[in-house]
């Protein structure tokens, strides 16, 4: 099996690479002076090439990695054409959005992928219900697929508006964010809880509370998308039931990480002590990410988090690579579905240090706007940290390809 994902999990670390040289570029843009590159284009290509080519596509070959290791064939040549097709889509969406922006190409390549992922969701289905044995793992990714389903909604919404010249700030605003919600907190999360799952399974946890947290996350995901439209003049009875998602979604991972501690010692055999530390910074993330989104509820702190540009950019970073690329790199290791080398280790090492560094600057820089106050030299420091990401990667994809 491992065979099989291998050449898809190496493409995507790649993309990865991708993702952090246009980083470098965009920052250096921000730090010094690029003129012939269009910032908006570039900065929209690097978002869509990050949600497809790498999390899109890695989580999917981890999610037929699953079906193979529970069925007596492997599921990839059934996969194969929508693998292949969802990374000519991330390559084609790379393209076009970095050169024209918002235009017929970029919509047409990024409504094929979302096609693609339709398709996806309805094979995966399908395959989910014919395993032998259901487990809390399908649950995971069925709530992943629907998310991932969800998300287009505002994929289609904003691709309208952006195709017809509609300026309308809060309809533009609230697309945007159903968008992230349904893909940050959706489809990435929950299938990344689907992988969690297929760990801790194994120490003998009771399922019945696995169900429970379970549903304090998917219930309250739909309601926590409203997180994202706190400027808006929701009403009480809303609000009451945004600040209670958040409240258990938080409970919820705290519930995980109490049973999680129970039976560490057992969970702890299925781990190497390298993926052991990738994933428990991964959690450490989560809890911030889960921490903040409660005390996005308060007027005052909301008003703080949507009013300044490095806060918004810390959070979504945090997300994205605090917490979803490094339990991806660390589920990956723990089931030595890449080789281990010096230069692997060394690479993921400096691309860890790099996501810290990146969210303590964005932090100090976001914290310092809130005083009206500008950091000394902060875009020749995020330049300098994305050149640290650029380098763990380019020594992660070189381990890789020496092995």
């Amino acid at each position: 099996m491992s065979s099989k994902v291998f050449p898809w999990i190496r493409i995507s670390i790649f993309n990865l690479f991708i993702i952090a040289t246009i980083g470098v570029v965009l920052r250096y843009k921000i730090a010094f002076s690029l003129p012939f590159i269009d910032q908006k284009h570039l900065l929209h290509a690097h978002s869509h090439f990050a949600f497809s080519g790498w999390i899109g596509q890695i989580l999917m070959s981890l999610m037929i990695a699953y079906l193979s290791s529970k069925t007596s064939e492997s599921k990839f040549a059934k996969y194969k054409l929508i693998l292949l097709f969802n990374l000519i889509t991330a390559y084609g969406m790379l393209i076009s959005f970095a050169f024209q922006g918002y235009a017929f190409l970029s919509i047409f390549f990024s409504t094929v992928s979302i096609i693609l992922s339709w398709l996806f969701a309805w094979m995966y289905w399908k395959d989910l219900n014919r395993l032998d044995k259901q487990t809390i793992v399908s649950h995971w990714f069925k709530a992943a697929l629907i998310f991932n389903a969800l998300s287009s909604i505002g994929a289609f919404t904003l691709a309208y508006m952006m195709a017809n010249k509609i300026v309308h700030q809060n309809w533009y605003l609230l697309s945007v964010y159903f968008f992230l919600h349904f893909q940050y907190n959706g489809w990435f999360f929950f299938a990344c809880m689907g992988l969690l799952m297929q760990k801790i399974i194994h120490a003998v946890v009771p399922q019945k509370k696995l169900k429970q947290i379970f549903w304090l996350f998917a219930v309250a995901c739909v309601p926590a998308y409203f997180l994202s439209a706190l400027w808006l003049a929701l009403p009480n009875f809303a609000y009451l039931l945004i600040v209670l998602s958040a409240m258990a979604q938080l409970f919820g991972w705290y519930l995980l990480l109490v049973m999680i501690w129970k039976k560490r010692k057992e969970i702890e055999g299925y781990l190497a002590n390298f993926s052991k530390w990738l994933l428990l910074l991964a959690g450490f993330a989560l809890t911030i990410k889960l921490a903040l989104q409660l005390g996005s509820t308060l007027p005052e702190l909301s008003t703080l988090a949507f009013g300044f540009r490095p806060i918004v950019i810390a959070y979504l970073h945090l997300i994205l690579l605090g917490v979803i690329s490094l339990f991806v790199l660390g589920f990956i290791v723990s089931e030595n579905l890449i080789p281990i080398n010096r230069q692997v280790i060394l690479g993921v090492i400096i691309f860890t240090s790099g996501i810290f560094i990146n969210e303590f600057i964005l932090m100090v820089q976001g914290i310092a706007a809130i005083f009206q106050t500008v950091t000394p030299f902060a875009n020749e420091l995020l330049f300098a940290t994305a050149c640290i990401l650029f380098t763990g990667l380019l020594f992660l994809n070189l381990g890789i390809k020496k092995s």
